[in-house]
């Protein structure tokens, strides 16, 4: 088909998909008790399908043109030099950890026994890439209110094997990294900043993710963007961008993008190991890796989610200041959440933890809030060594770990995310309110089937304000 009768037809098509979003995904009036509050999800519009269309159109489907222009981009906005994409979040943290056990980095690799730092209220996926390369995890306690590491326990983590420190920005709020950053230049130790919940998290000034020698990020729907599907590293290491690289594409020492050759010209004129000389370069594999690559239509979903998440972002941080300043009044039953000392966190979610002498439990309150269909969610893994997955793990622990039993039993997070209205969170504060209100009474809180409570007015319970 000639070029410019395939772009008329292109053009058609996606002149239809405004139409149906309009059409598809129309937004509906939020109803109290009725409509769903979620804990998060994905905010698109027409422009989202129109670059995924295009790249269906393109029949290239593997990385292509819209994957590098996303590497690029996402690199200009973190102010990094390299962004490698993977399939997940997930898979970003084991390549990042991987990549750190090449032979490449000599006395530098990390080795089986090995020890890694981290917190024990990690999401899976950031400790079990220590666990799949034979490494040793130490865990520390997470503050309360915070959620990040305790980190008066770091110096007393380090052992003769101590080489790594792995740790997340819980719920998007950054760990104290100007600590954390001098604890690991003091005892030349590698750090991975798991950024799934933080992009666009600041620290001092600075976007989290430039702080460690690799960092990592998620696309998934919950996350601050999504490709449905996706994840990320970064590094300014162009010998550790090799080595993620490496890992992602089956663990091959060639560089090429897909569907290029001869990128270094010297495709068949060197010797590795004992292959035969001027054995296919694309062919010789440095690494034990995988195939972690995502697809161009996720890229390009990514893209159009891209220009907007510096709208996602203050979102995020409004929608926090908002919910926090409607239950500034509950600290004597709840432990508000608060950034950690100068963080500007890019907040994924809103954590309470009950007070232990609390009148209720968490499960009541949870159960209270899920019958209005307000969603909740854990923190994670809670205390991770109390998970059956974890119960036999070769690891380390340092302290006592009764923040993380606390969590375990008492915390819980709420939704903030770009898609909540106003009326929502207005809802979540009066519920919580009202369930406070009759715990407190001795009373048994109202059952989901009564008439709900008047919609809040204005200056109620609002001591926050919404940008």
């Amino acid at each position: 088909m000639p070029t410019d009768e395939a772009d008329s037809i292109l053009a058609t098509l996606l002149s239809l998909v405004d139409d149906y979003v309009d059409a598809r995904f129309t937004p509906q009036e939020f109803c109290p008790g009725e409509s769903a509050v979620a804990v998060s999800g994905k905010v698109f519009d027409a422009e989202e399908l129109k670059c995924g269309i295009q790249a269906v159109l393109d029949g290239w489907w593997t990385s292509g043109r819209f994957a590098l222009s996303f590497e690029k981009q996402l690199a200009r906005f973190l102010g990094a030099r390299h962004v490698i994409l993977t399939n997940s979040g997930s898979s970003a943290n084991l390549v990042a950890l991987m990549a750190l056990t090449s032979p490449k980095l000599g006395e530098r690799r990390l080795c089986p026994g090995d020890e890694v730092i981290t917190v024990a209220t990690s999401f899976p996926t950031t400790v079990n890439p220590i666990i799949q390369a034979g490494l040793v995890p130490v865990f520390l306690d997470a503050e309360i209110g915070t959620y990040n590491i305790c980190i008066s326990k770091l110096e007393e983590a380090v052992g003769p094997r101590t080489r790594a420190v792995m740790l997340a920005h819980t719920l998007g709020n950054p760990f104290n990294l100007e600590v954390v950053v001098a604890f690991c230049k003091k005892h030349e130790l590698w750090l991975i900043e798991d950024m799934c919940d933080a992009l666009g998290s600041t620290y001092d000034g600075t976007l989290v993710g430039s702080f460690g020698d690799l960092s990592t990020i998620s696309f998934y729907p919950a996350h601050h963007i999504t490709m449905g599907e996706g994840g990320a590293v970064v590094t300014n290491s162009p010998v550790l961008k090799r080595l993620v690289e490496s890992f992602r594409d089956w663990g091959r020492d060639c560089w090429c993008e897909p569907g290029e050759d001869d990128t270094c010209g010297k495709r068949f004129s060197q010797t590795f190991g004992t292959l035969p000389p001027n054995y296919d370069h694309k062919y010789v594999y440095s690494h034990i890796g995988y195939n972690l690559k995502l697809t161009d239509m996720q890229a390009a979903i990514g893209l159009a989610q891209l220009s907007k998440l510096p709208g996602f972002i203050e979102s995020r941080r409004s929608n926090f200041s908002y919910l926090r300043g409607l239950l500034a009044d509950l600290d004597q039953w709840f432990v508000l959440p608060r950034p950690t000392p100068k963080a500007n966190p890019s907040w994924f979610g809103f954590p309470l933890t009950i007070l232990p002498d609390a009148p209720f439990s968490r499960s009541s309150l949870i159960a209270y809030l899920e019958e209005r269909k307000i969603a909740t969610r854990l923190l994670f893994s809670s205390n991770i060594l109390a998970q059956p997955a974890y119960a036999n793990i070769e690891h380390r622990v340092v302290g006592d770990l009764k923040n993380a039993s606390l969590i375990a039993t008492n915390t819980f997070w709420l939704g903030i995310y770009p898609g909540i209205s106003v009326e929502a969170l207005d809802f979540v504060a009066q519920t919580l309110h009202e369930f406070i209100s009759a715990s407190c009474a001795q009373e048994t809180p109202p059952r989901a089937t009564m008439d709900l409570p008047p919609k809040l007015r204005g200056g109620d319970l609002s001591k926050g304000t919404r940008g």
